[in-house]
């Protein structure tokens, strides 16, 4: 490595730790405020804390005001719901699309893929309509059917992209020893698939947990708000308790950041393999 190279490979590392860093610091900062007292936040926003504490931490755990626990539940039910759908049905219609040849295969592709380029909050009025008129709104399932319909779109382009660079011979062999189209499709592709439907687990499930427009308009019944809505509660008029909400907010992140760091090998492994196949 010459002098240049060197030089550039420096610089390069320089940049990349400054990008790491300005990601790790918004938590730091965050961790660092939720184990302050009110007043000491107030006096100094950005200052080490001087006598952490974790009375905010039980306050909004121990509070049923807050109902914090409760939304966790909600999110969670939600998500995991959400995203087992938009993965089963993604699966299954982006196979028959790559595998399946039939009139209006590419048709009802594009159809599909329509649903990526509309904006979601366009829908907020139609869908609070609809809703309200089939009396679909302030239940537990309410959020799981738009966060489905939304949702498929993108694990079904991904899907079928993906199934399309698995060999057609695996299927064929299959074939002849007897399988039909269902057991080759869930017994010999979706495990070769897995590592795109983590992939889109994850991508989802980020989704659904935070999202928040349609938590807001379908969502009355406090007993029925998610996370991003119980977080507004730490916000008042003329006040608003800071290190109250930077400790909410960390607990309610725990469970989808601990999902990553779990699958963060299957997801490198998802999105590799479509940078290379696809």
């Amino acid at each position: 490595m010459g002098p240049a190279q060197g030089v550039l490979a420096v610089v390069l590392n320089a940049i990349l730790i400054l990008f790491s860093i300005s990601c790790i610091f918004p938590l730091f900062w965050m961790l660092n405020s939720a184990l302050k007292q009110k007043r000491e936040f107030n006096a100094d926003i950005i200052g080490i804390v001087k006598s952490p504490t974790l009375d905010n931490f039980i306050n909004i755990l121990s509070n049923a005001n807050y109902h914090l626990g409760q939304s966790i539940w909600n999110s969670a039910r939600t998500t995991i719901l959400s995203v087992f759908f938009i993965v089963l049905f993604g699966f299954i219609v982006g196979y028959i699309l790559a595998r399946v040849k039939f009139k209006g295969n590419r048709l009802l592709f594009g159809v599909f893929l329509t649903g990526m380029l509309i904006p979601q909050h366009s829908l907020l009025v139609p869908i609070y309509v609809v809703f309200k008129k089939f009396g679909l709104s302030n239940h537990w399932f309410t959020l799981v059917i738009p966060y489905v319909a939304f949702g498929l779109p993108i694990a079904i382009f991904l899907v079928e992209g993906f199934v399309k660079t698995v060999p057609t011979e695996l299927e064929q062999a299959a074939a002849i020893d007897g399988c039909g189209f269902s057991k080759t499709m869930f017994s010999i592709i979706m495990p070769i698939c897995r590592p795109i439907m983590v992939t889109v687990a994850i991508i989802q499930s980020f989704g659904c947990w935070n999202e928040f427009s349609f938590a807001l308009i379908l969502i009355k019944n406090q007993a029925l708000q998610t996370v991003p809505l119980a977080l507004t509660q730490f916000t008042g008029q003329f006040n608003s308790d800071y290190p109250k909400i930077m400790a909410a907010m960390l607990v309610t992140m725990a469970p989808i950041v601990i999902l990553y760091f779990v699958f963060s090998k299957e997801i490198i492994k998802g999105m590799v393999a479509g940078a290379v196949k696809g």
